[in-house]
């Protein structure tokens, strides 16, 4: 197909996303600053180039803009019912993550959660005005969770889907997502059976790990332009994963994603993978390496159930499981460069607006949504139905769960914010050894003779009696003048638990919590 003219073959411009040429004039200008960000971008993400080069790069240019995102202000786009807004306090926050949420108005409990991730020198706020997400979630019902990071974990604010200290099952990144998660659960009563997860380029690169990671978490997932979960596990082999065929079979793709988990058998998430043929920033055989990694993660062969042409020169290749229900869907769009597809309009099938990533195809997010079966047209989850009737007794250091029993399940699964907490062959369940005067958020699953776990339960939130340990903020010399920590060789240490501060001056800042007569603990991001 012709390329339309919102956007660049992605062969004139091999960066982490292909934007769309200003005019002329001052517009020339801006553009040499963004090209040459966007190949230090490129380099970058490949493990090529210091951060040193990239900010030499943008400071080429007078003109150029900066490469970290302003955080978006709260607010409200046209025809929406909700509200834009950050969300704070969601956790424990290791990734160093912001939180931003969409939620329609008068959504009731229960509903759905999508979390959208957004692509390099990108904001939450690109994504919320963008992607078209937030057009379904009021036409269909369910509230949506914009993460976004910053160039002070990568100089271009990309997720880190490369490293593995970052993108790995209780670590970085992907922790502060299910944090978010757990809060969106505990803010909006959403239906922790129903969370998905979507993201573009990097943002799809940590969205398929977090499938990975969180099978647990996570019903399904959509990577647009992105990589194979944890295809690299270092910032040196991620060009390799975004350039060149890997030569693994589906098997060995497969045991990438149950090497993320051990122990933990399924269900999987249904996975819609979305690809531009003339994509040179991500090539296209990193689709077909999706499609390998999920098919065999489910069971499947390689050989489609069912294949459909669709608009925007796009071809849907379908692989169902053993139920006839669709696991996983290839996406791959004729002629399209590096990007999101969407299809700006009033249609239902219509989405978003134009601009740099966001390329004039095919609304991505309706179809998406589809597969998902967000507009009703199919359960998420497969196996028994979730309990009914949890409820939570909490004194100062433990919180007893208690349920209706579900025909059919021969134990349950509970979950304390999101992550797997425990199993019981009854109806109740205490949680031990937590903290005084603190909020937590539960779930339950039953679980079949078979081992499959079935859809989640509402999430009922109880709090710890007593009161809450007391947090300090302050910077480093203030913390040691104060008596919280102390300083040795020019270096700060927490008082009692010793943990390293940094530097002892006015610039670091910390919080520290005082669990204990004269012991502080670092709790950065928890108070």
């Amino acid at each position: 197909m012709a390329v339309p003219s919102a956007r660049v073959p992605s062969a004139r411009i091999p960066a982490p996303h292909a934007p769309v040429p200003p005019s002329s004039g001052a517009a020339v200008r801006r553009r040499a600053g963004r090209l040459a960000r966007c190949l230090a971008a490129a380099a970058l993400a490949a493990g090529t180039l210091g951060s040193a080069a990239v900010h030499a790069a943008a400071a080429a240019t007078p003109s150029a803009e900066p490469a970290a995102p302003a955080a978006p202000a709260a607010g409200s786009a046209d025809g929406l019912s909700g509200t834009f807004q950050q969300v704070t306090a969601f956790g424990t926050n290791p990734g160093n993550l912001a939180m931003y949420s969409y939620v329609p108005a008068g959504l009731p409990s229960g509903a759905p959660l999508v979390v959208a991730l957004h692509g390099c020198v990108q904001s939450a706020g690109d994504y919320y005005r963008n992607s078209g997400w937030t057009k379904f979630a009021d036409l269909y019902g369910f509230a949506v969770v914009f993460p976004q990071t910053s160039s002070a974990n990568n100089s271009l604010s990309c997720f880190s889907w490369f490293d593995s200290n970052k993108d790995s099952r209780g670590t970085g990144e992907a922790k502060s997502v299910v944090e978010m998660v757990a809060k969106a659960e505990a803010l909006y009563g959403s239906d922790a059976g129903r969370v998905f997860v979507t993201g573009l380029s990097a943002g799809g690169g940590l969205a398929a790990d977090l499938l990975a990671d969180y099978p647990d978490v996570f019903a399904g997932g959509a990577i647009d332009s992105g990589l194979p979960a944890h295809c690299a596990t270092t910032q040196s082999a991620a060009s390799g994963c975004q350039n060149n065929d890997q030569r693994l079979t589906p098997a060995q793709w497969g045991d990438k994603v149950r090497r993320a988990y051990p122990g933990w058998t399924g269900p999987w998430p249904r996975v819609a993978i979305w690809q531009g043929s003339a994509d040179t920033t991500v090539k296209p055989v990193n689709a077909t390496e999706l499609r390998d990694q999920w098919t065999n993660v489910w069971g499947l062969g390689q050989t489609a159930s069912a294949s459909r042409s669709l608009p925007g020169g796009t071809t849907q290749t379908v692989y169902n499981d053993a139920g006839g229900r669709p696991a996983v869907a290839l996406y791959s769009i004729a002629g399209m460069g590096h990007g999101l597809a969407v299809s700006p309009g009033s249609g239902t099938d219509q989405c978003g607006t134009t601009g740099s990533y966001f390329l004039n195809t095919i609304c991505s997010s309706y179809h998406t949504a589809q597969f998902w079966g967000l507009d009703g047209s199919t359960p998420s989850t497969p196996g028994l139905p979730a309990p009914s009737g949890l409820t939570a007794t909490a004194t100062a250091d433990s919180i007893t769960l208690a349920w209706q029993s579900v025909a059919g399940a021969s134990s349950y699964e509970v979950y304390r914010g999101g992550s797997t907490l425990g199993s019981a062959t009854g109806t109740s369940f205490t949680d031990t050894g937590l903290a005084a005067g603190t909020t937590y958020a539960y779930t339950v699953a039953a679980v079949d003779s078979t081992g499959a776990v079935g859809t989640r339960s509402a999430t009922v939130t109880a709090s710890t009696s007593g009161s809450a340990p007391q947090c300090f903020t302050d910077n480093n010399y203030n913390q040691v003048k104060a008596g919280r920590a102390t300083q040795s060789v020019g270096m700060t240490y927490a008082l009692g638990s010793g943990q390293g501060m940094g530097l002892w001056n006015v610039l670091t800042v910390h919080t520290l919590k005082q669990t204990g007569p004269g012991y502080f603990v670092l709790a950065d991001g928890e108070c």
